[in-house]
């Protein structure tokens, strides 16, 4: 692949760097200790158009290429890994399926308007009993006059207090595969339950979600057919990999850059400590280490957008650059010594951020055997 980027590419990689660097950056601590949702970024995100680039024109977005999109994403996560965590779920998981199945009217009132942030969505698919196994997944949509009857629980949902509607995976039919449905915010039933404290990306709302008798209307089942929720998931799972493998590239070369500031102005023995070896040579391993990752990311994404098969090196991408912006945001609080301990820093910040990465998209194990499988 041709790793030069084009003018485009370069110019929208740009724009998110200076958004992050003047309007998220320097929120970034104050929004982490409100743990609130930081709507107003997410509003400037979308009018920048950034929550449409993955659909086209005629849906209300710009239809931009995935590597584009995964080098803007890495430009927030930079400056804040909870907005990157907040417009990536406005962007992809929580309206995807309404821009592929949704009917005029929800096009209409919900994703067009959440295009332009003045909707929020969410997507609920975890059970406390059903993580990476989607098979184990209890929520039931039974078949009444003109609709559905939905009951079950569902966890880790990203923006739910915010939220204006959920896609929601339930087993229905009498097969009891997996179908997606459409809930809004004011349907009967949908109750948002406790919200779940987490060490870090705090400003990226978390909370359960329940359903009791929660009706669903006919129109409401995003599914063309009952029972085919996973098929349309796996889908997107590639791309949920890929972007997520930005995310961590992003938080991965904060870590980076604030221990290269760091070092070169901590002084011991009478010398900054960027003048010893044994900081060098770190500073070097995380380098090195980031820019393998960002090559494997951009690889992925590049597979996609020329419609070759990347399942395997989407969950690769994703499995390298976690595990390697974690190790870096690690050694980062090295070279910061006792002061990476410190609340005062950021670097204690990506720290806590990284493992979101380690988990959202598949955890590493699970990445692992996906990966053997396609060589084997």
């Amino acid at each position: 692949m041709d790793f030069t980027l084009s003018e485009e590419q370069r110019a929208i990689k740009d724009t998110f760097a200076r958004f992050s660097d003047e309007r998220i950056a320097p929120q970034a601590a104050s929004l982490d200790e409100a743990h609130a949702y930081p709507r107003a970024l997410i509003n400037e995100l979308c009018e920048l158009g950034f929550a449409g680039m993955r659909y086209s024109q005629d849906e209300g977005g710009s239809g931009v290429d995935l590597v584009s999109f995964c080098l803007a994403l890495a430009e927030i996560a930079r400056g804040s890994m909870s907005v990157a965590g907040c417009i990536a779920m406005q962007s992809l998981m929580g309206t995807k399926f309404l821009a592929m199945l949704g009917n005029d009217d929800i096009r209409r009132r919900l994703f067009r308007p959440a295009l332009r942030g003045e909707k929020i969505g969410a997507i609920c698919m975890t059970e406390p009993d059903a993580g990476s196994n989607l098979g184990a997944m209890s929520s039931n949509a039974r078949k009444v006059d003109g609709g559905y009857l939905l009951n079950g629980q569902k966890m880790w949902v990203t923006a739910a207090p915010v939220a204006d509607f959920f896609t929601v995976f339930a087993k229905s039919g009498d097969e009891q595969k997996i179908t997606i449905f459409l809930i809004e915010k004011d349907f009967e039933g949908l109750q948002i339950g406790r919200s779940i404290d987490k060490m870090g990306v705090w400003a990226l709302p978390t909370s359960e979600v329940a359903f009791s008798d929660c009706f669903i209307p006919d129109s409401h089942r995003l599914s063309e057919t009952e029972g085919d929720g996973e098929n349309h998931l796996h889908k997107l799972l590639a791309e949920i990999r890929i972007i997520t493998g930005a995310m961590a590239l992003g938080i991965g070369r904060a870590a980076l850059a604030e221990a290269v500031r760091y070092a070169g102005e901590r002084v011991q023995f009478g010398r900054p400590i960027n003048r010893f070896q044994a900081i060098q040579m770190k500073l070097a391993e995380m380098a090195t280490d980031m820019e393998a990752a960002s090559h494997l990311v951009s690889y992925a994404a590049w597979l996609k957008d020329n419609n070759k098969p990347h399942a395997k090196e989407a969950a690769m991408a994703k499995l390298n650059s976690s595990e390697t912006a974690a190790d870096v945001c690690d050694k980062a609080a090295r070279v910061f010594a006792s002061y990476g301990y410190a609340m005062e820093f950021p670097v204690q910040r990506y720290l806590r951020d990284v493992r979101f990465t380690l988990i959202g998209g598949g955890t590493s194990e699970l990445l692992k055997l996906n990966i053997a499988r396609e060589l084997l």
